[in-house]
């Protein structure tokens, strides 16, 4: 196969954890073959990120992805695409979000569940904070593990007969045990997919291990103005600046049955191409292509891929390997991070003797 590109290559991350108000970490850490793995407040690695996290309180520019160069100084990602947009992002793209990825994508270890919460939609996101993007997301579940006793889940939806005035009464006693009731809840295996349309109640539960894609925006409110053990949360923390009425009209009051949320949320993925040497599978399909899409390589040999004009987010979710293009190659491991730019075309993944090679790769909105 001919692999003719441009000479632009793929873009190794280092990793970018965050500091969170929830606990968790151990899977991630382990996975990233951390020696001295635990949980924590750091739960979360955003991986090529343009984004700031809002309520970091660890240092400027919390959240924004680093890239290693050749000469092996850092260079922040964001100043990357800014030098050379339509060579990294696409001239399509740059012409409609022009040096904004317009996606950001998380690997999350839950220990604890994270408070309830919603995220704007667009139209409350452009009226309330002057954003083109709200923070519609996706889920697709790596893995897990039981937490006292408990076996990973997610809270998504309200239940049928609730409603707007339910919502806020509840709210405003703080009477959590009655709002986490409002809402459905769903035990979780791996590869289980998600999908949360912006404006939808929900919370990650414990012992959760997965990827999100999401719109490139850290905008979230909470209801819970408490913490576990009691102590009073910053407002700040709550409504995200914009006040508690305002907060409060931000959710959707649709309400679903189970049988309704698995039917509208849950996604089943299909395989879109077998070759000899792999497979490829849409986890999400190009139905939401709105927001962002998502696949799976499975990668037992060599398998060819084309990418097309986008760029890609790429995390390596198991195995050793090689990525291979025009006058270069790569090695793969487990929990590598790769920004793959719109120039780069034709690549070859390339699996080592006797393991298979998986590949999850996230592709912004068309």
């Amino acid at each position: 196969m001919d692999l003719g590109n441009s000479g632009c290559c793929p873009l190794k991350l280092k990793y970018t954890r965050i500091r969170r108000n929830y606990r968790g970490g151990l899977l991630l850490e382990q996975w990233q073959k951390n020696k001295d793995a635990k949980d924590g407040n750091f739960p979360e690695e955003w991986v090529a990120s343009t984004v700031e996290a809002r309520e970091s309180d660890s240092k400027v520019n919390d959240g924004l992805s680093l890239v290693v160069q050749d000469t092996g100084s850092e260079i922040f990602l964001r100043d990357i695409i800014s030098q050379n947009p339509e060579e990294l992002l696409g001239r399509a793209h740059v012409k409609k979000y022009h040096c904004n990825p317009a996606i950001l994508v998380k690997i999350i270890d839950s220990c604890s569940r994270l408070y309830l919460q919603v995220h704007p939609d667009r139209n409350f996101a452009k009226r309330v904070f002057g954003s083109d993007f709200g923070k519609t997301e996706a889920w697709y579940i790596l893995g897990g593990r039981n937490i006292n006793g408990c076996k990973p889940y997610v809270l998504l939806g309200f239940k049928k007969g609730i409603t707007k005035e339910i919502w806020k009464n509840m709210f405003d006693k703080q009477d959590i045990d009655g709002m986490v009731d409002s809402l459905n809840r769903f035990t979780v295996k791996p590869g289980d997919i998600f999908f949360i349309e912006s404006g939808v109640p929900h919370a990650i539960g414990s012992g959760c291990f997965l990827i999100e894609a999401q719109e490139p925006t850290d905008y979230t409110f909470r209801v819970e103005r408490f913490t576990p053990e009691g102590k009073q949360l910053p407002e700040f923390f709550n409504h995200q600046g914009v006040g508690f009425d305002n907060m409060l009209e931000s959710f959707h009051y649709d309400t679903y049955t189970r049988e309704e949320i698995l039917d509208k949320f849950y996604l089943k993925p299909s395989v879109i191409e077998r070759q000899e040497g792999g497979i490829v599978t849409s986890i999400i399909s190009p139905q939401y292509s709105q927001y962002f899409t998502m696949r799976k390589l499975d990668v037992t040999g060599t398998l060819y891929s084309k990418k097309g004009d986008s760029f890609g987010v790429a995390v390596i979710t198991s195995g050793t390997g090689k990525l291979l293009w025009d006058k270069g190659e790569m090695d793969l491991e487990q929990a590598d991070e790769l920004f793959l730019p719109a120039n780069l075309k034709d690549m070859i993944w390339r699996s080592d003797d006797h393991e298979k090679l998986e590949i999850i790769i996230c592709y912004p909105p068309k």
